[in-house]
Parts: structure tokens; sequence; C-alpha cells
């Protein structure tokens, strides 16, 4: 099996950089925020977070290919880097501390692409989680300070705990039928929402989590944190990895319960 130790550390290198610029300006009062053509927000933090984050990988790995939310997709080849410099903006933009700068590894490989590596960084919670290939997948300050995760064992769902981000997209899928069965059949429900959810599951604190429509920046380093942490991630029709338009985490022993509610359509 391939070593990503390497790349695991730069992705450490490249989260620490995005750090640095998003928390300097983090709650600043005169944050330039602008719409883009979708109607989400974009701030000039989202850029310059991404800026450095491709600057760095042009400098580190300049054989291999960016896919960035901001500024699109850079190269080509069998190794791509997946940046979200920030998810969760509405939250940033607001002063609220749950955002997170996400960095993922993507390889081609004779069965298709998959995640490899995977770094999730929210600096306003003073957390980090990462994971690579083979490795596992761990939280903590730095490398040589860290906890290793495993997903939780709750196999019964009206045992499980379920996050989502809101009921509005999956109204908008003509999904919301299925997810409000699975709610009303689980322990709790929290709508935490973006990259948070995903880390839970795979630190066993949440059992279960979906959402229905999202790109790949989105998922590629999740995807990598919760298979390594013993969970699966698939899409909502059962497609493992984050290729597939949406996402549905879990456990592993809940997720065919999981895809049984949310995966129709």
């Amino acid at each position: 099996m391939p070593d990503f130790n390497d790349d695991l550390r730069l992705a450490h290198v490249l989260a620490d950089a995005a750090d640095s610029a998003t928390m300097a300006r983090f709650k600043a009062l005169d944050l330039k925020v602008e719409t883009k053509p979708d109607l989400t927000p974009v701030s000039e933090a989202d850029k310059e977070a991404e800026e450095l984050i491709r600057g760095q990988l042009g400098r580190a790995r300049p054989r291999d290919a960016v896919l960035g939310e901001e500024y699109g997709s850079h190269g080509t080849g069998p190794r791509r880097w997946i940046v979200d410099p920030i998810d969760g903006t509405k939250n940033y933009v607001r002063g609220v501390p749950v955002w997170a700068t996400l960095i993922a590894l993507v390889v081609r490989g004779e069965h298709g692409d998959e995640g490899v590596v995977g770094v999730v960084s929210a600096p306003a919670l003073g957390r980090r989680w990462w994971a690579a290939k083979g490795g596992g997948a761990y939280t903590g300050r730095s490398l040589m300070s860290a906890t290793r995760l495993h997903v939780s064992r709750v196999g019964r769902l009206e045992d499980a705990s379920f996050a989502y981000s809101s009921l509005s997209g999956w109204e908008e899928q003509g999904r919301l039928d299925g997810f409000l069965h699975l709610s009303r059949n689980c322990w709790r429900t929290r709508g935490y929402g973006d990259f948070w959810p995903y880390m839970m599951v795979a630190e066993g604190s949440v059992d279960i989590c979906a959402e229905p429509e999202l790109s790949l920046w989105d998922m590629a380093a999740n995807d990598v944190i919760v298979r390594e942490a013993g969970g699966r991630f698939t899409s909502l029709d059962g497609v493992p990895g984050p290729f597939g338009g949406n996402a549905a985490a879990s456990n592993g022993l809940l997720h065919e319960d999981l895809l049984g509610y949310l995966g129709g359509s």
C-alpha cells in the first residue's frame, strides 16, 4: 500500500497557513463579503486562504492537480487536491465559530478515484481532524499530539443520534418524508451542519448524518476521516466515496438503515 504520510504532513502545513489567514479576518468589522452566482456568500478570507493553499501546492506538488471552491480546477493527472478554504462561510461572516478549512488528496487508481488524505481544521473551535489511507483517523493539536478516532458501536436506530444541516434541502430534493420518518425513529436529532457532524461521526459522538446536496470539496476530506475511523461514507444511493453529489455517513452498523430512509427520491 502506498504511503501518504508526506502528503498528510503537507496537508497540515497547508491547514496551518489557512488557519492564520482565516483567523486574522474572523469577526473583522471591515470583512469584505460578496455574493456568488449561486447566491452563496464568499469572503475575502475564503479567497486568501485558497490562494495560499494553491501557492504552496504549486511549489511543493507542481505536478498535482487542484480543485478548489473559489478558483475551480487546475491541472490534470492522477493526483488531485480538493480544497474548501472555508466550509461554513455563512457562519464565518456572522461570527459563528463553526467553520473549517477542508483539504483532501484524491488519487486515481485502477478502480477509479479514491480519497487518501483528509484534513479538517476548525481554528475558531481549536480543533483539527485528519486521516491518511491505512493509517487511521486522529484529532489533536498536531501530528505529535493526537488521539485516535473510532466511530460508535450503536447498532439500533432507536438508540442513534442523527445530525443534519437543514430541512429545506431535503424538501427541495423530494426526500423530506424519508427524512422526517428517520428523525422520528432516532433517539436524538440535531442540526449541527457543515463539516462538524461528519467529524462527530468519526469521533463516535454522533452515529449517522446526511446531506441532500453537496459539492466534492464539501465531502472529500470528511470521507477519508470517517472511513479511517471505521465508518462508512457514501452517496444517498449507496455509492462509496464523496463523488455522488450528496452524502450519508455512519458508524457502519446503521448505514443500511440510513440509506433505507433517505435513499429514495
